[in-house]
């Protein structure tokens, strides 16, 4: 398996958790690592709403990944 196909240590349940009281903070981002993308949503309060929405239904149909590209695919 490469690392693309290993899953990311990173819960879904606490991404969703993050992302859905804090997505226009971007602290969903931090946790799994993208800095880059939580500063740009901190500053940006989420994309006005639209990043963090897309973002949480990615999270919850389990394509969100991880800053190496590895998708959150456990729930626990």
């Amino acid at each position: 398996m490469n690392d693309m196909e290993t899953p990311s240590d990173k819960k879904r349940l606490i991404a969703a958790l993050l992302c859905w009281f804090a997505g226009i903070l971007g602290v969903h981002s931090f946790y799994v690592g993208k800095t880059t993308a939580g500063i740009i949503q901190l500053l940006t309060c989420g994309g006005l709403g639209i990043w963090a929405l897309i973002d949480l239904i990615m999270i919850l149909m389990g394509s969100y990944t991880d800053k190496d590209g590895r998708k959150l695919t456990e729930w626990s």
